[in-house]
Parts: structure tokens; sequence; C-alpha cells
């Protein structure tokens, strides 16, 4: 059934009254169950698993995967195989829709853990109570959905904005139950094929899967005198190096410094496979040359130089050189300018996401007349309270439990509104929030006003920044339901249920993956590890370190380096600009490059290599590897992300129950 929309006369023309009316005469499904027990329980657990997945995604690579379209189809999957089951009726669309609207609005919540607070515990060497991460949170992501339902009589109503990421979500749905059907059906099985057999070979990848089944279920060790388990090395090279040092083989280095202490590895990560044919080859090529740059060529050079050496820890201990050290001596600072650089060039090239946004502030608004809409929208009323209310709220928890001074944390509220009405436009035309080059203007004003607490500029920003990225994102989550004719109350109470379901998976995750308990202490010296490289937590540190020291005590090369990337920076992205994105290369994805694993980068680029190989040589809309590597390329790699990060949670969680 083809989806009903107005013309662009008609947008152009018509009052939001007559919008309104329109929508409600032709649109709107009344009768049609939408916010049910079925499916806002399955919103819950499906959004707390799959914002789990993407917790472990974000700790690793830096990068927000959004779920909107993976839960369309696993929910649509789920509740076909229910109906055919008999133990219920099928699910209507708006069920459908109002499941993956709960799913996604548990993805936003999770990155502050893999970016600004994780960050912040690592500047500061503080770690706050799950508690108090909790109430944080789940403050900031409710802000979120009191701004976001005012905007969207504007932006939605009113204006008929695009938002292409959800209105693809929408399209989705609507093919699923009315037209392509088992087209859907294929990309779940596609789906749950890669996962199952990604989940198989994870597991027997993992040390903590490896014991639960030799040592617990078939106890190999009690009659079979099995010592020692065994798993599959990710690390292909393993073996390579297990060899060399018992027949004195060769191992390879680069100006004397062995290349395992530069991190250049040869790792078969599944997941990482999944997130380079996501980011797509352009950017996955962007971030080797980065990796490249600095692990084969200035690393090796620095180390030669002594700018990069041995520390001494404080209890005397010799710490030995390896690719966190390499990382936080001296690559962090020309990655992270790269990175910051990159980001406001691109985001100043976009005048009209500006212009646009303080445009709708100064328009003359229609007469709207009667309010059509009025009992099944969010009331106004409660964001009109619930807003300054919840603003406050987050300040004085900013201040109680991050110890950033209260009246810091209430000067960068107004920053809020024009922090969302930029991210809200660049959303509705292109599906992009440019939330971490505006979290960097938010983290430079604080920090000039207070130098001398890390938490001033990064607490005060990640609020901005979160509560800003929340509110646009859950407006292109809300397209979907306006499409196909969804009740908004029903909308809103579900966005509330799912950042609940965020926060509760994910905040205890966040303590057993990365704060776990050792001889019942916590340290933050496990937050960044070879598993878990943190690069936007990194990204983060380096900005709250530069705000609080400068440039003092850093290496001359180092800032040197500094100036060389920033420079590149601005030609990059001013070529991208100039091409109109054609130029292959992205400095913020350089920067990242140099942040990450160089193995996890590999991984990343060998994945995306392989989609875009298969997409050359399956171009034909009409045959099957089209079907299945174009079309599927999404299923696919949510198979080989969800099936990765599952059993590796998992994982953590066997480790710590036989410890």
């Amino acid at each position: 059934m083809a989806l009903l929309h107005l013309t662009d006369e008609q947008v152009q023309t018509w009052s939001r009254e007559q919008k309104d009316r329109w929508w409600l005469e032709n649109v709107y499904k009344a009768d049609m169950a939408q916010l049910t027990l079925r499916s806002g329980l399955t919103g819950f657990l499906l959004g707390g698993i799959l914002s789990a997945t993407g917790l472990y995604i974000g700790a690793k690579t830096g990068i927000g995967i959004g779920v909107g379209l993976t839960s369309v189809i696993l929910a649509f999957a789920l509740f076909r195989a229910i109906a055919a089951s008999g133990m219920a009726r099928d699910y209507t669309i708006l069920e459908n829709n109002c499941t993956q609207s709960i799913a996604t609005a548990a993805g936003y919540v999770v990155s502050p853990l893999f970016s600004s607070l994780a960050a912040y515990i690592l500047v500061t060497g503080v770690i706050p109570t799950w508690w108090q991460l909790m109430i944080w949170i789940f403050v900031v992501s409710a802000i979120g959905v009191l701004l976001a339902f005012p905007m969207k009589r504007k932006f939605i109503n009113e204006d008929q904005a695009p938002f292409p990421e959800g209105r693809a979500c929408g399209v989705v749905l609507d093919s699923l139950y009315h037209g392509e059907g088992s087209e859907g059906v294929f990309k779940a099985k596609l789906l749950g094929v890669v996962g199952g057999l990604t989940a198989l070979y994870q597991a027997l990848a993992s040390d903590g899967w490896m014991k639960l089944v030799q040592f617990k279920i078939l106890m190999l060790d009690k009659w079979a005198g099995v010592k020692e388990v065994w798993h599959f090395h990710e690390r292909l090279d393993h073996y390579y190096y297990q060899w060399a040092v018992k027949a004195e083989g060769w191992i390879p280095s680069i100006l004397g410094t062995d290349i395992r202490q530069l991190g250049l590895r040869f790792t078969l990560d599944a997941a990482m496979l999944g997130v380079g044919g996501l980011m797509g080859i352009a950017v996955a090529a962007s971030c080797m040359l980065g990796a490249f740059i600095n692990f084969v060529v200035l690393a090796p050079m620095m180390i030669q130089l002594g700018d990069i050496a041995p520390r001494i820890a404080a209890n005397g201990t010799v710490i030995p050189l390896n690719r966190g050290e390499i990382v936080n001596q001296w690559s962090l600072w020309w990655g992270v300018t790269m990175m910051v650089v990159g980001a406001l060039v691109s985001l100043a090239a976009k005048p009209e996401i500006f212009t646009a946004a303080f445009k709708s502030l100064g328009k003359k608004q229609d007469k709207q007349g009667t309010d059509v809409l009025k009992d099944i929208e969010l009331p106004l009323w409660i964001s009109y309270v619930g807003v300054p209310v919840f603003s406050v709220l987050g300040a004085y928890v900013t201040h109680a439990f991050f110890g950033v001074p209260f009246w810091i944390s209430l000067v960068s509220l107004p920053l809020i509104f024009v922090l969302t009405l930029i991210c809200t436009n660049s959303m509705a035309l292109t599906s992009w929030t440019p939330t971490g080059s505006m979290a960097k203007i938010t983290q430079f004003t604080m920090g000039a006003i207070d130098r001398s607490n890390p938490g001033s500029n990064l607490l005060p920003a990640a609020m901005t920044s979160e509560i800003a990225s929340n509110a646009a994102n859950l407006l292109s989550d809300i397209k979907p339901g306006y499409m196909l004719g969804g009740k908004p109350r029903h909308q809103a109470i579900g966005h509330v249920i799912g950042n609940l379901a965020g926060v509760l998976f994910c905040v205890p995750l966040f303590f057993l993956l990365f704060l776990p308990e050792v001889n019942g202490v916590r340290s933050v010296s496990t937050i960044v590890s070879d598993q878990f490289a943190m690069p936007a937590a990194l990204q983060w540190k380096g900005v709250a370190e530069i705000i609080a020291k400068g440039l003092k005590g850093l290496p001359e090369s180092a800032v040197i380096s500094m100036a060389v990337a920033a420079l590149a920076a601005v030609v990059i992205e001013v070529l991208r600009v100039k091409t109109k994105g054609k130029f292959p290369l992205s400095a913020v994805a350089i920067g990242l490059g140099v942040v990450l694993p160089p193995e996890s980068v590999l991984a990343m680029f060998v994945g995306a290599l392989i989609f875009w190989a298969m997409g050359r040589k399956h171009k034909d809309p009409a045959s099957k590897g089209h079907r299945v590597w174009v079309e599927g390329l999404e299923p696919i790699c949510a198979g080989l992300i969800s099936g990765a990060a599952l059993m590796g949670i998992g994982n953590a969680i066997i480790n710590v129950l036989l410890a």
C-alpha cells in the first residue's frame, strides 16, 4: 500500500491546522493496536539487548551503531514466528513500529558510557556509583524526549521534514506488512544465519565459553587430564609467533621495534568486519591510512627518538611499550586534533544547518487555528513544565555526583536549545547529527570558565550534546510513526520505556566489562584495553587535558604533529566540500584510525573491501548475489556485530562467574 503524503505545494501553502486535519482523516489509525503490553515488553527486551551490543561496539570503535532498521526486521521476524506458532494473533504494523521505536530509543542512551562519562573517569580517577550513572543518564535522556515532542509539531507536522533514516524505517515497515513481506523474512533469516554462525565462531574464540564447555559441562579436567582451556585465537598471527619462539624464527620489526608492540597484529574480528561493511570503503580506507601513518611510520620514529619510551609505574615496575602507551604518550594528540578540526570544518561547510535553524526561530508563524490533534499529541504543558524542571535537576545531579559547580551546569543549559535546533535541522536533512563537533564547542567554552576542574568541561558538554542528540534522533524515530498513522502519545511513552531499558541493561554491563572488581577493588586502568580501545573516550579526554594543561609537557614533536594534523584536516575537508563529497579521504576517519587498535582497523577495512567488491561484482538488481550482498548488507553486518557482541558480553559474564 502506497504511503500517503502531502504534495510540495500543500506543504508550502497549507496551515498546520489543515495539515493536521488531513493527517487525522487520511493517515491516523485510531483503532489499531500500538503500545500494547506485548509490544512494550518486546521493545524493552530487544532494546536492552541491542543497546548492549551498541555499548560493546562503541567501546571498540567509538562509533554509535544505529539499530532502527535492525530492530524493525528483528521485531517483524519475531512477531511472525509467534503468530505462526498460534501463540498469539499477528502483531499490527503499529505494534512493530512501537517495538522498534522503544528499541531505538534504548540505543541512544548508551553513548556517554563509551565517550564523555568514560573520559571523566579516566581524567579524574573517580568511579561514580552505578545508581549515580543511571540517574544522570536517565535525566539527560528524559530532557531529550521532552524537547523532541514540541519540536515534532514544527519539523514533522508543519514542515513535513524528510528525516531520511526515519523515513526509510517507515517505508520498510510498510513494505513488510503490505508488500514485500517475503523480502523482510529473507533479511531476517539472513541476519539470523549470519548471527548464529558468528556466535558459534565467537564462542570457539572465547576463553570463558570454552572454559564453561570443557571444564563445567564436559568435565575434561576431571577424567581426561586437561589442564588448560583450548580456544581458537582471534589473533591469527598468534600461531606464527608461537612457532617462531620455539624455532627461533623471524620476528618482524620496524626501526628496531617489534611490530607486536606497535599493535600490528592480524585479527579475525567478526564484529569489526561488520562495522567495516556498514561504514563503507571510503571511511574504512581513511581509518586504514591513519593507522598506517601512525603505527608504521611515525610511532617507530618517535620511539627511536625517545619521545615515546617505557615508563616507570608508581610501584617502581617498568611499563613496557605497547599500543596503548604509544597512543597515550604521543599519538593521541595529533589524532584528536585531526578529528576535532575535521569535524569543525565539516560543520562550518554546512551553513544551511545553522541558517535553517535560526530562520525557523525568526519565521513568522501562520495562525494555526484549532489544535485538531490535542487529544492524541503529547500535551505541550508537559514539556513546558518538564524541560525546565528536568534541566535544573540535570544541573543539580551533575553538581552532586561529579563535583561540577552548580552555576556552571546552569550556564551551559541555554546551549541545549541552540544545539538541539542545529542537530534537529541536520538530522531532518541528512540523518547526521554534528554532536561530536558541537560538544567540543561547549567543552572549550565551559573549560575557559573553569580550567581547574576537568568535570566542568566534560559533564556540561556531555549533557548538552547528549540532550541535543537524543532529541534529534528521537524526532527521526517519530517520523515512521507519523507516516504510518501512530498515536504520538504512545510514542512518547515508548521512548521513555526505551531510555529506561538502555539504562538498566547497559550501566551494569559497563561496570562488568570495563570496571570489574579485582579483589573487591575497581580500577580505572581497566577501562581502556587491547580489546576495548575506547577511542571516543580518549578523544574527550584529550580535549579536556588540552583545556586544563595547554600544550605544556608535551614533546616538541607532538606539538608539531598537532599543527600539521590541523592543517591537513582543513585541506582534506575543504577538498571534500569542493568535490561535493567525492574526495575519498575523511579527516575524522583518519584521526579515528590513530586511536583505534590497528588490528581492528585492518579488520574493518577487510570487511568494507569485501562488501565493496561484492557490490561491484553483483550490480544486476535481479541477481541473487545482489539480493544477498547489496540489499542484504545491513542484515549481514548486523548479524556479524550482534553475534560477536552478544557472545563477547556473555564471555565476560562467564569469566566473572567462574573466577
